[in-house]
């Protein structure tokens, strides 16, 4: 049974969602002390973090930075705020999807239940990828180069793979956004560009800046 931690300080919704989704038999953790949410998620281990944005104390982009610090567990953000910038700061702080208030529980359930499914049912941990030197192990969730390894979260991972199957020619935002999202009208390209960026930054890291290319009105791949 996958266990869901939900972070939200409006009442009425926090129980709207958990009973929705013991409904469909997830272990629902409601979060009561918001000057303790990293405790709690230490403590619970939960599958998935659906996070407010505003929130007691500190803010939820603070408890996903917290959390990104010793887990890439998914974490969707849930808000009624409707700034882009908010969307971007979201994907920025470590967040894997958005989604805004008000909303269908239909909708939440089933960007869960996509979310846990990408994240959890690897058919093959043991494979991996690799083009000039850098290996994508999809299942511990890295990239490595030469003696160097990048942690990556789920959507990286997911936008490295696709890549990775496309190795040598160039795919397009949409299709990246279709392949990862499922259904490109809950996402738009800002989200896919600061994911990118994220990329780039971390291979960077690794040594390798221009392992990411881009092609205008194109779309992105990576070459041998």
């Amino acid at each position: 049974m996958f266990s869901i931690m939900i972070v939200e300080d409006d009442d009425v919704i926090a129980s709207s969602l958990q009973e929705e989704l013991i409904k469909w038999n997830y272990d629902v953790h409601k979060q009561e002390d918001f000057t303790a949410v990293l405790d709690s998620f230490i403590q619970i281990k939960p599958q998935l973090v659906l996070m407010d944005i505003q929130l007691p104390a500190y803010n939820g982009y603070h408890w996903c930075q917290e959390i990104r610090k010793i887990s890439e567990v998914p974490v969707i953000f849930i808000s009624s705020r409707t700034d882009d910038m908010d969307l971007v700061m979201a994907i920025q702080m470590g967040a894997d999807d958005y989604i805004q208030k008000p909303f269908q529980l239909t909708v939440v359930v089933a960007k869960i239940q996509a979310m846990l499914r990408r994240t959890y049912d690897f058919s093959d941990t043991d494979h991996f990828y690799s083009a000039s030197q850098v290996i994508l192990k999809p299942s511990e969730l890295n990239l490595v180069y030469q003696d160097n390894k990048a942690s990556l979260t789920r959507n990286e991972m997911l936008i490295m793979e696709i890549l990775f199957k496309h190795k040598g020619e160039y795919v397009s935002k949409e299709l990246i956004m279709r392949q990862l999202w499922e259904d490109e009208s809950f996402i738009d390209s800002n989200t896919l560009a600061v994911n990118i960026a994220r990329l780039r930054k971390k291979l960077k890291a690794l040594g390798k800046e221009d392992f990411i290319v881009t092609k205008k009105g194109v779309g992105y791949a990576i070459m041998e």
